[in-house]
């Protein structure tokens, strides 16, 4: 069987209409989701890009393979989703966005070519690139935010569009009459993207993907990581998508003025960042919105055109289909923009599968409320690829039980971490970098978050308060929770997160077997041990 793993990029867990969504209309994602699982509480790891991204790749959370945001190289040697998968014989390919920066130091320092295969897979996060394009084309005084070649960005050259930087002016641009109007500029995200739609980054991406598809012999089974970069900013969506939506279809903001007046410091501070402030404004939030919700409809019907080629070459039933995202988007909700909390609409995300194997047969069309991390998606590919499951590494479990139906204890809590010291909030509050770190740790009912630095905690009923709207962190009544849930945060923190070369067989195979090579420490006299352990010191010498 084959894996097709789709993330898109800031998609929030509700912008779907199977999620529930009242006006968005997703119906080739909904068309996955009744053939296969829906979870209803999947968490990344952490609220922000590389560092969710990272921890999908290697089934590890922030904290074990030290990438805590953007930026942050993957230390080389870090054992990721391609490392575990081909050493099972399954093939790991890459159409699209990874975020992840490459440890050339690292490298250099182990004479490792970035030309060679290993080089490459060690810069691509263990994946073998059919093409990398992380989209994010951006470019100012002191250079390109990507200094990496985009290859989209060629491909548009090719077509003829004009410049150096046809990803901005074009792509992620509107038309203004005869002007440019760049999409950074929020204003401009309900004008039509300067792009023929099917040249826009969706469709390119999903015709990559499509060649990928046609290019594989069926020798040798693949996981596919598609990979898109929408509907993260710039807000901006090509023509019909511009205005399949207005004003009438932009919720209301979640959030009330209390959680200004009375913020935590560090959600007062992420408020008070200049895209919190921007979603403070109403004609922000309908400007952006819409085009939110475009570029989403744009991704659904690009997955009709990828499943309907699954469904014409044969692959759809040997194909199992995963859809997520590395996080989600505040959009004005609480008073934020972007992400970088632990808020529902930004740690939560979408996640569905559809398993074509006879065993999940009990479980198509249905929805699952069980805490998923998506550490989880690792160890559930290796099932599928036939490996050898590997806890002492991968720290998520796989959820093969849940999509077909067997009855498991699962975990009681979910973990996500975020680690701020690289944002100007740190010196605001006077902080050190080591203490710009926050953990959530959420169940079914709960959601809390720890800040170090002497920071309070913030606690939310996710049964009463769903919205969470109220902080109860402070409140002597829920001091008992506070307390569960800071034992849960020491259990966590106690794990076995760094013996990565000894597993537990490891051990029980080597455990005590010192005696057999000659190893005896506490022995008074040679009849103390069998006559097997001391042959070799009972063998006679001569003297010199």
């Amino acid at each position: 069987m084959n894996i097709l793993f789709i993330m898109f990029d800031q998609l929030r867990f509700d912008y779907l209409s199977c999620q529930g969504h009242p006006h968005l209309h997703t119906p080739n994602i909904d068309n996955i989701a009744e053939k296969g699982v829906r979870f209803t509480r999947a968490y990344v790891q952490s609220p922000t890009c590389g560092s969710s991204r990272m921890s999908t790749y290697t089934g590890r959370y922030p904290s074990s393979h030290g990438v805590q945001f953007n930026a942050y190289p993957l230390r080389v040697g870090e054992l990721t989703m391609g490392d575990h998968l081909r050493k099972a014989g399954m093939g790991c390919h890459l159409i699209g966005k990874t975020h992840m920066v490459a440890d050339a130091e690292g490298m250099q320092r182990l004479g490792l070519a970035p030309d060679s295969m290993i080089g490459v897979r060690q810069s691509e996060c263990g994946f073998d690139p059919f093409v990398r394009d992380d989209g994010l084309v951006a470019e100012g005084p002191a250079g390109r935010y990507d200094p990496k070649p985009s290859p989209y960005n060629e491909a548009l050259k090719e077509k003829g569009y004009a410049g150096d930087n046809p990803w901005h002016d074009f792509a992620n641009s509107g038309i203004d009459g005869d002007d440019v109007a760049s999409g950074w500029f929020m204003v401009n995200s309900d004008k039509p993207a300067n792009i023929k739609e099917e040249d826009s980054e969706t469709p390119w991406l999903t015709s990559k993907a499509i060649e990928f598809l046609d290019q594989q012999s069926g020798d040798e089974p693949w996981c596919a990581h598609l990979s898109y970069i929408k509907p993260h900013w710039p807000y901006i969506v090509p023509a019909p998508y511009h205005n399949m939506y207005g004003p009438e279809h932009v919720p209301a903001p979640v959030r009330t003025e209390a959680e200004r007046e009375n913020a935590h410091p560090v959600f007062g501070g992420m408020q008070n960042t200049r895209i919190g402030k921007a979603f403070w404004r109403e004609e922000v939030r309908q400007k952006v919105i819409p085009a939110y919700m475009g570029l989403i409809k744009q991704c659904d019907d690009q997955m009709g055109r990828l499943f309907k080629h699954l469904e014409d070459t044969g692959q759809m039933e040997n194909t199992m289909i995963v859809i997520t995202s590395d996080h989600g988007d505040y959009l004005g909700d609480h008073w934020m923009g972007e992400k970088n909390l632990f808020h529902e609409c930004s740690i939560k995300v979408p996640l569905i599968i559809y398993d074509p194997r006879p065993e999940a047969d009990a479980t198509r069309g249905t929805v699952c409320d069980e805490l998923v991390e998506a550490i989880d998606l690792l160890p559930t590919f290796m099932d599928v690829a036939g490996a050898e499951q590997v806890p002492h590494i991968t720290e998520g479990r796989s959820l093969t039980p849940l999509l077909h139906g067997q009855g498991t204890e699962w975990r009681d809590y979910a973990v996500a971490e975020f680690d701020y010291s690289i944002m100007p909030l740190l010196d605001e509050l006077g902080l050190e970098p080591k203490d710009g770190r926050l953990f959530m740790v959420a169940d079914k009912k709960w959601k809390f978050m720890h800040a170090e630095g002497g920071l309070p905690p913030m606690l939310f009923d996710l049964e009463n308060d769903p919205d969470e709207l109220v902080d109860l962190g402070q409140k002597a009544e829920h001091a008992g929770v506070v307390n569960l849930m800071y034992e849960r945060l020491r259990e966590w923190g106690l794990r076995m997160s760094q013996r990565l070369t000894v597993s537990d067989g490891d051990l029980a195979r080597k455990r005590g077997k010192s005696l057999h090579k000659g190893i005896l420490l506490g022995v008074y006299e040679p009849d103390e041990l069998p006559p097997e352990f001391t042959a070799k010191q009972r063998v006679p010498v001569p003297r010199t």
